[in-house]
């Protein structure tokens, strides 16, 4: 990786030397007061994202739990199907209570 040749400082500090036909100085010192703000920005977004590598890689090397969400979407289905079969109970429950109770009323 290459490494940074110039700081915001070291680009604030730079001085050049003048001529006859030399460069608008106030334009230079706009056009470098932009860079070094560019710089700044690059350097804290740099450390920013420094930051969150290393909250990643220990968010990977100690695994949380699941969360309380999880785990109600993990129990959701099991729910369904003790309801669903619950419901087949009762239906068969009520046939044989039909089956048993209907043939005693006529008897």
């Amino acid at each position: 990786m290459a490494s940074i040749i110039y700081s915001p400082k070291d680009i604030f500090e730079q001085e050049f030397k003048t001529s006859m036909s030399g460069f608008n100085k106030k334009e230079v010192d706009e056009f470098l007061d932009n860079v070094i703000q560019d710089y700044e920005t690059y350097i804290s977004e740099i450390e920013e994202l420094k930051a969150e590598i290393e909250r990643l890689k220990n968010q990977n090397t100690h695994p949380k739990s699941p969360s309380t969400e999880n785990r109600h979407a993990m129990v959701q289905p099991t729910r369904v199907a003790q309801s669903a079969t619950n419901f087949d109970i009762l239906k068969r429950i009520s046939r044989l209570e039909k089956e048993v109770f209907g043939k005693q009323i006529t008897e």
